[in-house]
């Protein structure tokens, strides 16, 4: 009798043999460091305009969604094309709370709307221009977080295209992404409705957007997550040294000390020769002697050397 197994193929990310021995293991950093940029985008004023009451809630690389229903848009920016994807759910939702057809704040869960079917919604030009807009903002966003990557390493791009302006970057249709595409996923959610119920009606709504990066925008992606991976090999490997083999400290060596009188000390004038002896040095660590050592030349310089323990 057969058995039919479960198809887990699709739990896990297809590997794309053009990336193999890239630092695919630091895409969480730059997740992090868009997830910031995004989430203060869109709690702006200027963002909330467009945003609405909705706030991001996580963002992360993964697999590119099945979804044939998915509407992608291309734009195309200094690093190669970004393919964005927003969730028909999540366009209703900021048109009805920028056009007040849904009432946002604590009593949401008694004059909210009715559940609506986005399969059965004509898609209009509104919801496209605030797709486009909101495409936009995000590709622009994934191109600065790539430039800064690019700057801390050190790198330059290759083959960029010519910068675009905010405004005027073209929007295009866009295929989805394959299987293999490196897409990165963000979930936003509504701040209004009761986080503590069960009822679809009351919960604050949530949607998704989808970000495909093309070869390219994937190249400098990866390119400006080098100083990430310098900086970790440095810890790596400062971590399976001893402490005491990196750990820097401060030494001061105090060739002579004279005793005084403070009359002797006032009395100073221009010229005058205050005779020492030079003998062996302290050396001092925050003021605490720990060594005694010995003055030597070598090459014109003083230098300290038969050390000893002070106590």
């Amino acid at each position: 009798m057969s058995i039919n197994q479960p198809d887990r193929v699709r739990d896990f990310q297809v590997l794309d043999p053009c990336l193999l021995g890239r630092p695919v293991h630091l895409l969480p950093a730059f997740a992090a460091r868009l997830a910031e940029a995004l989430g203060a985008a869109m709690a702006s004023p200027g963002g909330r305009r467009y945003w609405g009451a909705y706030r991001l809630e996580s963002l992360a690389f993964e697999r590119a969604p099945d979804d044939r229903s998915l509407r992608w848009l291309g734009v195309t920016g200094t690093y190669g094309l970004a393919a964005v994807a927003f969730e028909r759910s999540l366009l209703l939702g900021l048109l009805e709370g920028r056009y007040a057809r849904r009432t946002q704040g604590p009593a949401a869960g008694a004059n909210a709307a009715p559940q609506r079917d986005p399969g059965l919604e004509r898609v209009t030009a509104t919801e496209e221009r605030l797709a486009a807009t909101l495409a936009q903002q995000v590709a622009h966003l994934l191109d600065d977080k790539v430039a800064e990557g690019l700057a801390a390493a050190g790198a330059t791009a290759t083959a960029a295209a010519p910068r675009l302006a905010k405004d005027g970057a073209s929007i295009v249709p866009a295929g989805a992404p394959g299987k293999a595409g490196w897409v990165i996923r963000a979930v936003l959610r509504a701040q209004y409705g009761r986080r503590d119920t069960d009822d679809p009606g009351l919960a604050p709504p949530e949607g998704q957007v989808w970000i495909g990066l093309d070869h390219g925008l994937m190249a400098h992606v990866l390119q400006g997550l080098k100083a990430d991976r310098n900086g970790m090999r440095g810890a790596v490997r400062m971590a399976r040294e001893p402490l005491a083999s990196h750990l820097q400290v401060r030494l001061e060596g105090r060739l002579v000390s004279k005793e005084v009188t403070l009359a002797t000390l006032f009395g100073l004038k221009i010229g005058d020769v205050i005779p020492v002896s030079v003998g062996r040095a302290d050396v001092l660590l925050d003021d605490s002697r720990l060594f005694t050592a010995a003055v030597a030349e070598h090459k014109g310089k003083l230098c300290l050397t038969s050390f000893e323990d002070a106590e």
